[in-house]
């Protein structure tokens, strides 16, 4: 008659820790089971197989190759076994720790106004997000998902399109009733601009079709936020993201110029690694970031 699975289970789990432990008396301290209980389970376990697994004297345990084997086996029989049960319960109520990496604009702008509702939903996650205009590793970085711009990277991931990361060239109406209004891209060089350091390092801007505009900035930060500050108060002409220039520009503190010159959009994607055992704390995180800032 064929064992019950949960015997051989738990004869897994028994010859686990007395190979972790070094000891049968260890083990039963681990397991709270008497020592020879313990004993028994790996007497059953090796006269069913039909080879010694462990070899023990009164001072040593040790394992034979056959016992190596059975080891490494076990391990990886009772880890599947451990994550499909934390797959299964955490289905029906997702839970543990999401580690988000995203741009610092779309960052602050889109996704952590998104995590008071996403948190109030699902109460058993945890976020941690990390805001950087860096490129990341997902692996290196020990980030589940990121919001990534430009091409994709070259590891095998699953990559959800959002809207593309296009860019706005913008200034407040004062500074342009005290300077003028610019009309192509030459007339920049008698123009105060802004520029972040990330921007050929504040000397100049590369607009459509890689066109190159030289000049040196009056104002350079590592920081888009201050910069959009000082446009909107009048300190010169700023190119940013869209993303975080679109309030002041709705509510008519900065005029977008030069449309018609700026850099092509580029690719914006929601990605992450793909695994044979889906995740439901992060694939919930991927539906509610698609369904509300998806194309």
């Amino acid at each position: 008659m064929p064992r019950h699975a949960s015997d051989r289970s738990g004869e897994m789990e028994v010859f686990a820790m007395v190979a972790e432990r070094g000891s049968l008396s260890a083990a039963a301290r681990a397991l709270r089971l008497a020592p020879s209980a313990v004993s028994r389970t790996i007497g059953r376990l090796e006269a069913r197989l039909g080879v010694r697994l462990m070899l023990r004297t009164t001072r040593a345990l040790a394992l034979t190759p056959e016992g190596e084997a059975y080891l490494r086996a076990a391990k990886r029989i009772l880890s599947d076994m451990d994550e499909t049960e934390r797959a299964i319960a955490e289905a029906a109520a997702p839970r543990g720790r999401l580690r988000v990496s995203a741009t610092l604009p779309h960052g602050r702008l889109y996704i952590v106004p998104l995590l008071r509702e996403f948190l109030e939903r699902y109460p058993g996650i945890l976020i941690d997000i990390s805001l950087t205009d860096a490129t990341i590793d997902l692996v290196e970085e020990r980030a589940d998902v990121a919001i990534r711009v430009g091409p994709l990277p070259s590891q095998e991931v699953v990559a959800r399109p959002l809207p593309p990361y296009a860019m706005s060239l913008c200034a407040a109406p004062s500074y342009l009733r005290r300077r003028g209004t610019p009309r192509t891209p030459a007339d920049l060089a008698g123009h105060d601009c802004l520029s972040h350091l990330a921007w050929r390092g504040g000397h100049g801007w590369q607009l459509a079709n890689g066109e190159q505009v030289d000049w040196e900035a009056r104002l350079t930060c590592n920081d888009g936020f201050a910069l959009r500050e000082a446009a909107v108060a009048g300190a010169g002409l700023v190119l940013q993201p869209t993303a975080l220039l679109a309030g002041e520009i709705a509510a008519g503190r900065l005029k977008p110029l030069l449309r018609d010159y700026l850099p092509e959009p580029r690719p914006m994607h929601l990605i992450y690694l793909p695994d044979r055992r889906p995740r439901p704390r992060l694939q919930c995180f991927v539906d509610f970031v698609m369904a509300t800032l998806g194309p």
